[in-house]
């Protein structure tokens, strides 16, 4: 059976989503509610950045649909450093925020790592070995987001692979674009929408995505991002791509 193909965002909070995706007038409290119920998921990507107390993310659990799924960006703590082996109490930190909040709702947590953060085997394994299944009982699903070029190696997707997590598709100027089923699941984040398109992409752009969707979903669960690029297109663009699935 095919998996579950869930199309988003990142983020909910977009001054220039106003008036587009937002109604005029819509109260900003009510942004995640209205967004939660034209998308299928979203990509917090505060997480980056912060973290948030336990009432933020029962919030957020509380003011979406049943069936609806976040994904979680994991904090820039834990994977922009030169030893990766040292992130383990970063990572407890970022996990027992209160992730598990959000029970079935929690969907992938995306490991992104910078640009100039090269392929090393031991490095890589060493970080691997740090991420657990579960935490508070509630199992979660791990992905790594690479940008540089030197991870187009059959050794890295061999490691991915025996560690049972995905690597993440990013498609935009720069990624070295690994599309490879390494956890069961397939995490994409598109990143070249064009300002002077509607949508952000041309009909047979947006009818490519949704083919592709499809085909991924052959091998699990499909979560499929609009980000970045010309922003403010990306709520249409996933829009688009959901009224074809």
């Amino acid at each position: 059976m095919p998996g579950h193909i869930r199309v988003g965002i990142g983020g909910w909070t977009y001054e220039p989503w106003r008036g587009l995706f937002y109604p005029e007038g819509l109260p900003h409290k009510r942004e995640l509610e209205h967004a939660s119920r034209r998308l299928t998921s979203i990509e917090i990507n505060g997480t980056y950045y912060s973290t948030f107390k336990p009432d933020s993310w029962r919030k957020w659990r509380d003011e979406t649909p049943d069936g609806f799924v976040f994904a979680v960006k994991a904090s820039r703590y834990c994977t922009n450093r030169k030893v990766l082996a040292d992130a383990g109490e970063s990572i407890s930190k970022f996990l027992n925020q209160g992730l598990s909040e959000l029970g079935p709702k929690l969907g992938p947590i995306n490991w992104q790592f910078m640009g100039t953060k090269k392929f090393d085997a031991e490095d890589f394994e060493a970080f691997l070995e740090l991420l657990p299944p579960e935490v508070d009982g509630v199992p979660l699903r791990h992905a790594l987001e690479v940008r540089h070029d030197s991870f187009r190696d059959l050794v890295f997707c061999d490691l991915a692979r025996r560690y049972g997590v995905a690597v993440v598709y990013g498609k935009g100027e720069g990624f070295p674009e690994i599309d490879e089923d390494t956890g069961g699941f397939t995490y994409a984040r598109i990143m070249t929408a064009q300002a002077e398109l509607d949508a952000g992409y041309t009909e047979q752009e947006l009818d490519g995505w949704a083919s592709r969707a499809k085909a991924w979903a052959g091998g699990g669960d499909v979560f499929l991002y609009f980000i970045s690029g010309a922003k403010e297109r990306n709520p249409a663009a996933a829009r688009a791509v959901i009224e074809r699935l």
